[in-house]
């Protein structure tokens, strides 16, 4: 019996973890806002172009994966006269208003170890620690969003996985076992955060770093007790090792 720390489904109704299959057994179909966020670079006057359906992640955000074999193109919006970076196989969704022209086309290993600018300054002392880069990984891919994924360890699986083993292990979590912002993020504190998506989205429109702003409708799992949504979160659990006993 071990005491770790993991990603899982909570309710932030009951105020604890699920497993697995409870979170699998009660889906349901949700409306949630579909942003692309550009994230302004450090060494060119470009942007990263990430996506999401949960923008209570940004203030969370401590990197970007993009997939080293896959051929991604710098565009520039003419009507908006700024440039950024987003996966080949996502131009033809992304170029709806025919507004894109293609500057450049790359591997994904090219943007690897670029450095960004953070939208929220929240955590900016770990940029000594390794964050607010760009890293690669084979999880991500085209067949929805940007072609690069926005990163906050503490709500999903794969960035915790991506980013403790580029030797950042720091998970930052804001958010209390209600769904509320901790003080840490002094702007959404005290707000669920299912409620503090627009207040996010209308930050970021003001930083007018908010590139394109949907609704998607998909299945998403809810609280099978509750019937409320889940979250994703990284929190300290009992565990036991059940490869150690199998054997026996």
């Amino acid at each position: 019996i071990y005491q770790g720390t993991k990603v899982m489904p909570f309710s932030t109704a009951l105020g604890t973890g699920l497993s697995n299959f409870e979170a699998g057994s009660n889906y349901q179909d949700v409306q949630d806002p579909s942003i692309i966020v550009l994230l302004k670079l450090l060494d060119e006057d470009a942007y990263l172009a990430i996506w999401t359906t949960t923008p209570w992640t940004l203030p969370s955000n401590l990197g970007v994966c993009v997939n080293a074999n896959i051929t991604y193109l710098k565009v520039k919006d003419n009507a908006k006269n700024i440039e950024f970076y987003i996966a080949k196989n996502r131009f033809e969704a992304i170029n709806k208003k025919d507004a894109l022209d293609i500057i450049e086309e790359l591997p994904g290993k090219q943007l690897a170890g670029k450095s960004y600018e953070p939208l929220f300054s929240y955590f900016n002392n770990l940029r000594d620690e390794g964050a607010f880069q760009v890293y690669t990984d084979d999880f991500v891919t085209t067949e929805d969003g940007t072609g690069l994924v926005h990163m906050a360890p503490a709500f999903g699986e794969d960035d915790a996985r991506v980013m403790q083993q580029a030797g950042i292990s720091t998970l930052v979590c804001p958010i209390d076992n209600q769904g509320h912002f901790t003080t840490e993020v002094s702007d959404f504190a005290h707000q669920h955060v299912k409620d503090a998506d627009k207040n996010i989205i209308k930050h970021i429109k003001a930083l007018e770093q908010l590139y394109d702003h949907s609704t998607l409708v998909h299945s998403y799992p809810f609280c099978p007790r509750s019937d409320t949504p889940l979250i994703y979160k990284a929190i300290p659990s009992w565990y036991v090792n059940v490869e150690s006993l199998k054997e026996r």
